[in-house]
């Protein structure tokens, strides 16, 4: 399957690398991907091992919605500038982010879409514009 390259997206002092999902055969370039990277979170079954990710110096994290706005509390408060890259649902997680930051729904949206054509479907489009901001 052709997959698109990672896409960055940078917001006032957040920054995310939206990834495909890799699998252990394609692990080597994965973590070539994420250079500069110090936490990965995914909300999908894994597909790879943690080992190899977790000895570039990644932190490796399984994560749901809330637990994805507890990290960007203490990540982007407390150490403004660092990079957290996602696996899996990345664009809704960022779009969650920016949407807690103050932006519109539809800003959101528009924002990561400029950076990560063809991110989102419309369940995850209806799930967004009915979030309520929690922080």
């Amino acid at each position: 399957m052709n997959r698109p390259p990672p896409g960055e997206i940078s917001y006032e002092n957040m920054c995310f690398l939206v990834t495909h999902r890799p699998t252990n055969a394609a692990l080597n370039k994965f973590t070539e991907e994420l250079k500069g990277v110090t936490t990965l979170v995914r909300i999908c079954d894994a597909t790879h091992d943690k080992a190899p990710v977790e000895k570039e110096g990644i932190h490796l994290l399984d994560w749901l919605v809330d637990d994805w706005l507890n990290l960007l509390k203490t990540k982007f408060r407390e150490k403004p500038g660092c990079c957290v890259a996602r696996l899996g649902r990345a664009p809704v997680l960022v779009a969650l982010a920016l949407i807690e930051c103050g932006m519109k729904y539809e800003d959101a949206v528009q924002f990561v879409r400029q950076k990560r054509r063809g991110a989102f479907n419309s369940k995850q489009l209806l799930y967004l514009e009915k979030y309520q901001p929690k922080m």
